[in-house]
């Protein structure tokens, strides 16, 4: 580690590279992160210039971008932390008036949080009855922490991921179009919020059709250097039992999709050039990109289902440091491939097919 260290004093006397992120959403452990994050900003080794994020991935994005602004790297690692704390805050100060019956209904070994008690409750009841006043801690959480006239002023380029109810298709937010509803709508989840209404459109979290969304950076002036900060796990061995392991899994599924479909995309442009498939007047139209990932689902698979929904600050700290540990192995390991390569194996990591082989390489 030493001799790590003092190669990343040396990087730190050069010019920060260039970076694209790709934020996935998963609930309370968004705050693994946070951590990633908070040990990117701090080594200075990067220049984040456009984020793609969702869900608790957007209101990570959000805190960076808000804090960034107004001061710099240490003002986003400040406003972060601001953002984690309120929403601890805010949960817990919910759970003191949840009632005791509801308490006495949920497992014992299990952490009471107001979102388990609402998780519990959605397979029987529809948001609309369950929460007619569209209560929501998030919504006091984020108007506390993020002020969205500097996201205006940012740097950083936002693109921010919601589910068109009735069309099923992703809605990207960017520019002034970022607002609080629109950071509600990315983490609209259906079974616990009502949608989240913007110009008449109903929207749910954005997850179910890009976790993250990686399109807007490719079409965009973007850094062609992606980093994807994943939280849920691509592969899970085992059927899941229990009502609660089924939907998990369904949602860590469905949630991987799109994002799948994205890089299987990439992987064939990057091959396309590699091997000279276009003609040169074609290839001007496509350009590499360069994947990188640190893979927050290795460190979270176990976690329960219940813990999505953990909001307590013990926990959501133990997960920023697991997120700067992470973040700390891929500098050391991957860093140097920035701005050169991809640091991950598309088709190995991301790509593999049960029931044959991909194309030859």
């Amino acid at each position: 580690m030493q001799v790590h260290e003092a190669s990343l004093q040396v990087d730190r006397m050069a010019k920060p590279k260039p970076i694209s992120l790709a934020l996935q959403g998963g609930g309370a452990h968004g705050a693994f992160t946070w951590g990633v994050l908070d040990r990117l900003l701090e080594c200075g080794l990067l220049d984040i210039r456009a984020i793609t994020a969702t869900s608790a991935g957007a209101m990570n994005a959000l805190a960076l971008a808000s804090g960034m602004a107004e001061n710099g790297p240490d003002g986003a690692r400040a406003a972060l932390k601001f953002l984690w704390r309120e929403i601890s805050r805010r949960s817990a100060a919910l759970a003191v008036a949840a009632p005791p019956s509801a308490i006495e209904a949920m497992n014992p070994f299990t952490a009471w949080t107001p979102f388990n008690f609402a998780t519990a409750l959605s397979s029987f009841v529809s948001p609309y009855d369950l929460n007619p006043f569209d209560f929501n801690p998030l919504r006091d959480a984020i108007d506390r922490s993020i002020d969205f006239d500097a996201i205006a002023k940012s740097p950083i380029t936002l693109h921010i991921a919601a589910t068109n109810v009735e069309t099923g298709r992703v809605r990207i937010f960017t520019g002034d179009e970022i607002t609080l509803d629109a950071a509600l709508a990315s983490a609209c989840l259906p079974q616990t919020f009502k949608a989240v209404e913007i110009d008449g459109v109903p929207y749910w979290d954005g997850g179910y059709m890009g976790n993250p969304a990686l399109y807007p950076l490719i079409y965009s002036e973007a850094p062609g250097d992606f980093l994807l900060v994943l939280l849920n796990p691509l592969t899970r061995k085992g059927t899941p039992k229990s009502a609660g392991a089924i939907q998990d899994r369904l949602n860590e599924i469905s949630f991987n999709s799109a994002l799948i479909g994205e890089l299987r995309a990439i992987a064939f442009v990057r091959r396309m050039l590699d091997e000279s498939w276009l003609a040169d007047r074609k290839r001007k139209a496509y350009r590499r990109i360069n994947l990188h990932a640190i893979m927050g689902g290795q460190a979270l698979r176990d976690l329960s289902l219940e813990s999505k929904f953990d909001t307590r600050w013990t926990f959501l700290k133990q997960l920023r440091e697991t997120g700067r540990s992470f973040a700390d192995t891929w500098l050391e390991t991957c860093f140097d491939k920035v701005g050169k390569d991809s640091s991950v194996d598309v088709h190995g990591d991301f790509l593999q097919r049960e029931t044959g082989a991909l194309p030859p390489e």
